[in-house]
Order: C-alpha cells, then structure tokens, then sequence
C-alpha cells in the first residue's frame, strides 16, 4: 500500500477531526450520493467520506479530462479531491522454489484527483441535484435491513439493562427499549452500529478484531469501532435517515486522532472493512472490480 496515498488521505480526515467534526457522521447530502458524472457510478469506501468533506451541493465529481470531454472546464484556482483505487504491479517473486522465476500481483494503493460540477463551468448535460424525497418510509427500510440480513444474531433487551452492546461469544445484541431514544433515526442507527459487529462473527466476516478478545481502549477496540460507525453511518444512507449515534465529545475525536497518527492506513482499511459488513448485511455481492478501478482506467491513469 503506497504510504504517499495513505498519509494523504489521512491528513484530510485528521484535519476535519482537530476541527471537531468526523466526515462520516453524515456523508451524504439530500441530493444523494456522490457519483462520477461522466460513469454516472457512485463513489464508495473512503471515496464517500473524502468527497463528502466538501461543502458542494452538487453530488456530481469528475476530473479535469472529463471536465474537457464535456465541453468544460475547472475554474482557476479550484483545489481538487483525491479519489483512491487499487491497481496492481506484476514483480518477480524472489521467493519461488526451487530458483524458479515466477511473477506475482502486488497491490498498490493510488489516487487520482476529482473536482465537484460546481467547480466547473461550460459542463454540458448536468442534471440537476435530485431531491430524496423522504416521507417516514426510511424507517420501514430500517427494518427491512435488518430482515434481510443472513444468518442473523438475536437482538434482544434484557430488563433493566440499557445498554447497547453486542456480544460476540453468544452472538447476541442487546438493545435499549425503543421508546427510550430521541427519535427513531438514532434507534435504528446504534442498530446498525451494533449489527456491523455481530457481522464480524466466526460465522460470517470472520473479522479478526471481533474473533479475539480486545479490551476497551486497545488498538483493535478502536479499529473496530471505527469500521462499526462507518458502517452505520453507510446503512444510515442505504436506509435514507441521518446518522446521529456518533459521539463527537473530544475524548472520542482524541483517540481517532491517536489511532491515525500511528497507523497512516487506518481510515482507509477500516472503511474497506465497513463496506465489506454492509455488503454482507444487505446480501450485496462483492464487485470483482472496484468502480474507482475502472474509471482509472477509462482516464488513462492505469
């Protein structure tokens, strides 16, 4: 993984955090997703939080040779977005038996830079932002995500206990009573939080920092953590609600802080991670190829 990518990516998120804000507590607007306006693909993984640090309205991104293939350009002056993908390198493998020479795939992390429509002016066919029109039936999205789910843990309340928690050696989550949240949106979102543990089961994700016992404070309990906000904070957008279990006191944002300044690929690992649980959880296949990959390759970049 190019740590150039890794501590480029992470600088961004760091500054958003020393400025007390977390870029995946809501990313996403009311005009949706961010996508390729060229691909017309959305964004996704870390390429959802990053493009949405930016204060556009306009969901549409692109680079500067698309700009121009629309009949465009990126007005002066204009900071652009990284968008990473992955690609691969063929090297030899100096370990092959025998002293025989074999080749092998590495993969290299990359990035190559986007600029929002409202950046550009002469854009020909932009449609405009579309309004998600929300009339209470996020909530019944709510449950259905969490009805499709396969091989799903028990979610249940114990009496007098009014925690939110799950617990992986009985595969059980343990919610508070409905009633006693602010709204349905934060019921639903610690659900979700609480779901993208239980995906990380033996008999699922298998995912190691909820296989091995991690107490609170460690460095795998922060990672997962972080993979579980980011997940929910991702079903949050599949089910159309606002994600609003994050707590943003300082101690929280400290320790994310912490956490990325020792390991530059963090946030983009765990983001990968979280996708790979909301994957799981909605039954979405896992593309072969990422779009990011793909719309490298349409800019000549690969």
């Amino acid at each position: 993984m190019s740590q150039h990518v890794c501590e480029k990516i992470s600088k961004l998120i760091m500054e958003k955090l020393e400025a007390g804000v977390a870029p995946w507590r809501k990313p996403w607007t009311a005009a949706g997703f961010p996508q390729n306006l060229t691909t017309k693909k959305e964004y996704r993984g870390i390429n959802l939080f990053l493009l949405h640090l930016s204060a556009f309205d306009s969901p549409y991104w692109l680079t500067f040779k698309q700009a121009k293939g629309l009949g465009g350009r990126v007005k002066k002056g204009e900071k652009s977005m990284p968008v990473v993908f992955w690609t691969t390198k063929t090297v030899d493998d100096t370990a092959a038996e025998n002293g025989e020479k074999k080749k092998k795939e590495i993969p290299i992390l990359k990035f190559y830079s986007v600029f929002n429509a409202e950046q550009c002016t002469g854009l020909k066919d932009v449609p405009p932002p579309v309004e998600r029109q929300i009339d209470f039936q996020p909530i019944e999205k709510c449950e259905e995500i969490v009805r499709v789910m396969p091989n799903p843990p028990s979610i249940l309340h114990e009496p007098g206990d009014n925690r939110a928690y799950y617990l992986p050696k009985e595969d059980r989550i343990n919610m508070p009573r409905s009633e006693s949240f602010l709204s349905p949106e934060a019921f639903y979102a610690t659900l979700f939080h609480e779901i993208c543990h239980s995906s990380g089961h033996k008999s699922r994700l298998n995912r190691k920092e909820i296989i091995e016992h991690n107490p609170f404070g460690s460095q795998d309990y922060g990672k997962e953590e972080l993979v579980a906000e980011m997940g929910s904070s991702f079903l949050c957008g599949i089910a159309g609600i606002e994600n609003v279990t994050l707590d943003n006191s300082a101690a929280y944002i400290e320790n994310w802080l912490k956490a990325i300044r020792e390991d530059k690929k963090l946030v983009i690992c765990a983001a990968a991670k979280a996708q790979a649980a909301v994957d799981y959880i909605i039954r979405k296949s896992p593309e072969r190829k990422d779009h990011e990959h793909e719309n490298a390759q349409s800019e000549g970049v690969l």
